[in-house]
C-alpha cells in the first residue's frame, strides 16, 4: 500500500483535497483546453528553448512518475520568451501516462485524451532556487508535450532503453548526455493558461505552456512505460498506469493560443 498521496483508489486525486486543501483553489491544473474558448493573443511571442545535454544527470522512479533531473545551477538549459517574462531554468522532465491508450494525458483538448504527456518543468531564476520558487505565482513554467499513437519515435528510445534500471520506486540511474529539444515537437505553437503543479502540493504557481502538436509513440514504447512498478522491490508489484490527474474545473480563467 502506498503512503501518502498516490493515484490508487484510497490515496488518489479525488482524496488529495484532504491533506491539500488548495486542491479546490481558483487556478488547478490540469484543465480541458476548449479550443473554441481559446483566444488568439498576438503578443504572446515564439517559445526559445536552449538546452545543454551537459547538464542532463540521472533518472528516477520516483514512485510517482519517471523522472529526468538536470543540472540547474548554470543558466545552460533556459526557456524564454513564450508567455512568460525573465529567464526559467530546466530542472527536470516527468511523463504521465495510461493503462491504455484512451487513458494517459493530464490535458485533455475538447475532451480528447492522448495516450501520455511530457512535462518539462522550469523555475524562475529572479528567486534563488526551486525550492523558493515553487510556491510562488510565477515561480514555475511547465512545457507539456502529448504522445500519440504512430510510428517508433526514436528520440524516445533513450529514455525506454534506461526504464529497466529503475523499474522499482526508489531505483535512480545516471543519465548523462541527453538533450530534451529531441522530444519536441516540429511547431511550437502552443496553448497557455495560469495554473498548478497536477501532483502534491499542487502549488498554483505554474504558466503552462502546452503544445498543440503531439509527438509520436508507438505501442512497444508504450508498453515499456507501462512496465514501471509504483512499488519498491520489496512490496507486492503494482503497476505504474493511470498517473494522471483528471482536467479540473476552469473557474473563469482565461486560455491563450499562440496561434490563430
Amino acid at each position: 500500500m502506498h503512503k501518502g498521496w498516490g493515484y490508487s483508489d484510497h490515496n488518489g486525486p479525488d482524496k488529495w483535497y484532504k491533506d491539500y486543501e488548495i486542491a479546490n483553489g481558483p487556478r488547478q491544473s490540469p484543465i480541458d483546453i476548449q479550443t473554441s474558448g481559446a483566444s488568439y493573443d498576438e503578443s504572446l511571442k515564439p517559445l526559445k528553448l536552449q538546452y545543454d545535454p551537459s547538464t542532463s544527470l540521472d533518472i528516477l522512479n520516483n514512485g510517482h512518475s519517471i523522472q529526468v533531473n538536470f543540472a540547474d545551477d548554470v543558466d545552460s538549459s533556459t526557456l524564454t520568451e513564450g508567455p512568460i517574462s525573465g529567464k526559467y531554468r530546466l530542472k527536470q522532465f516527468h511523463f504521465h501516462w495510461g493503462a491504455s491508450d484512451d487513458k494517459g494525458s493530464e490535458h485533455t483538448v475538447d475532451g480528447k485524451r492522448y495516450p501520455a504527456e511530457l512535462h518539462l518543468v522550469h523555475w524562475n531564476t529572479k528567486y534563488p532556487s526551486i525550492a523558493e520558487a515553487v510556491s510562488k505565482p510565477d515561480g514555475l513554467a511547465v512545457v507539456g508535450v502529448f504522445l500519440e499513437n504512430g510510428a517508433k519515435n526514436p528520440n524516445l528510445q533513450k529514455i525506454l532503453d534506461a526504464v529497466d534500471a529503475i523499474k522499482f520506486k526508489g531505483k535512480q540511474d545516471s543519465f548523462t548526455n541527453f538533450d530534451p529539444t529531441v522530444l519536441l515537437p516540429k511547431s511550437l505553437d502552443y496553448w497557455t493558461y495560469l495554473g498548478s503543479l497536477t501532483t502534491p502540493p499542487l502549488h498554483e504557481s505554474v504558466t503552462w505552456i502546452v503544445c498543440k502538436q503531439p509527438i509520436s509513440v508507438s505501442a512497444e514504447q508504450m508498453k515499456k512505460f507501462r512496465s514501471l512498478l509504483f512499488t519498491a522491490e520489496n512490496e507486492k508489484a503494482c503497476c505504474m498506469v493511470n498517473n494522471y490527474r483528471p482536467p479540473q474545473p476552469l473557474k473563469g480563467r482565461g486560455v491563450r493560443a499562440s496561434f490563430k
